[in-house]
């Protein structure tokens, strides 16, 4: 598999579940923009009216949100996070950084 998704990652530095996500894309070899939101009103905001969710982290993959580490981890249990990461950007949607 040879993944191409554009994935961003919402994170803070100490959080220990973002360095676990961050560890499981790592190892999916995906390619990913890390957003550290860590005193960023604006994005958290913006995190939890796009995805109603206050934590992090927050993945998207093209665009979609995909949830938290253990949304991500149980997609790659069920088969179905290397088809989200080799899926082609449709378009550039750009988020916030």
């Amino acid at each position: 598999m040879s993944p191409r998704a554009d994935v961003q990652i919402y994170v803070t530095s100490w959080c220990p579940y973002c360095h676990a996500a961050k560890s499981l894309l790592r190892k999916k070899g995906a390619a990913f923009t890390e957003v550290d939101v860590d005193g960023r009103q604006d994005l958290r905001g913006w995190l939890t009216s796009t995805t109603g969710q206050r934590t992090v982290p927050q993945v998207f993959v093209n665009g979609k949100p995909l949830g938290g580490f253990s949304d991500i981890e149980a997609l790659d249990e069920e088969g179905k996070l290397d088809p989200l990461l080799a899926e082609p950007p449709a378009a550039a949607q750009a988020l916030p950084r």
